[in-house]
């Protein structure tokens, strides 16, 4: 009979090969993603632009509602916990910078990823998934087409370009939240907080947010292919990994804010 150390040790053998093979797994996903977007265009093989404006309606367009409500109630939030410090100090006025700061660095960002990750990461988990336990993606390689080319790259294009499109109109609801809050509650003039907006944005603060929900749109995407791709069953499968999908869109979301953030720290 094994003892409980031989336990232990065939454990976290089986662990360690576990592991070992997602990693060559989301590794293949990953060099097959990048190599259908943006090295085969190049040898003659065209992006599906049709599919992609589809994708963009689906991912970008269908999420307009659901962020502006979100990211105005934030700008409402934001500016409210600001103005409950600052008021101790008389410094009212400064609301407008917090919130015009805070918003196109981080919260813009950030929030517009988690929409779109519990959104489109998990459709793109559960409609890959489907196709696997199906057997369409068994079908379309029996019939020479690429499944990453012909399902992946469209919604990696699609989320690349909307991602960041989102973001803006975001920021722009956030911090329109915040100045009807400051207006109104707050008794700010709206010419002196749109001023003071003005001159606490830089271009480098906007740009920030945007060079980090473009990359937000690349993870997003190859967390739900990648998922979506290891289904090896039915509808129960298929249910596992979107939500999988999900969680670690979010978790990896999180990581890359904070690897950007502290990269911008330092070299901005």
């Amino acid at each position: 009979m094994p003892s409980t150390a031989e336990n232990i040790l065939n454990s976290a053998v089986r662990k360690a090969r576990s592991i070992s093979r997602d990693i060559h797994d989301a590794s293949k996903i990953i060099n097959d993603i990048f190599f259908w977007s943006f090295i085969s265009p190049l040898k003659g093989k065209p992006l599906r632009f049709r599919a992609s404006i589809n994708e963009m309606v689906k991912a970008g367009y269908n999420s307009v509602p659901i962020v502006a409500v979100i990211s105005f109630f934030i700008g409402i939030i934001l500016a409210f916990q600001a103005a409950y410090q600052l008021k101790r100090v008389g410094a009212l006025i400064y609301v407008a910078n917090l919130v015009g700061v805070s918003i196109t660095r981080e919260l813009g960002p950030i929030i517009t990823a988690i929409i779109v990750s519990g959104r489109s990461g998990s459709a793109f988990a559960a409609e890959i998934g489907s196709m696997k336990a199906a057997e369409e993606v068994d079908a379309l390689i029996s019939m020479g087409i690429n499944p990453v080319r012909f399902i992946v790259v469209p919604k990696l294009i699609a989320l690349m370009v909307m991602v960041p499109a989102l973001t803006i109109f975001s920021d722009f609801i956030g911090i329109l939240g915040g100045f009807v809050l400051s207006v109104t509650i707050l008794e700010i003039h709206p010419v002196n907080y749109f001023l003071q907006t003005v001159n606490a944005l830089l271009v480098k603060d906007v740009m920030t947010g945007l060079i980090k929900a473009w990359a937000f749109g690349i993870v997003i995407t190859t967390v739900g292919a990648y998922q979506g791709f290891k289904v090896t069953g039915g509808a129960e499968e298929v249910g596992r990994r979107t939500t999988a999908a999900v969680v670690a869109s979010i978790f990896l979301v999180i990581v890359f804010d904070l690897f950007f953030t502290t990269m911008f720290y330092y070299f901005t």
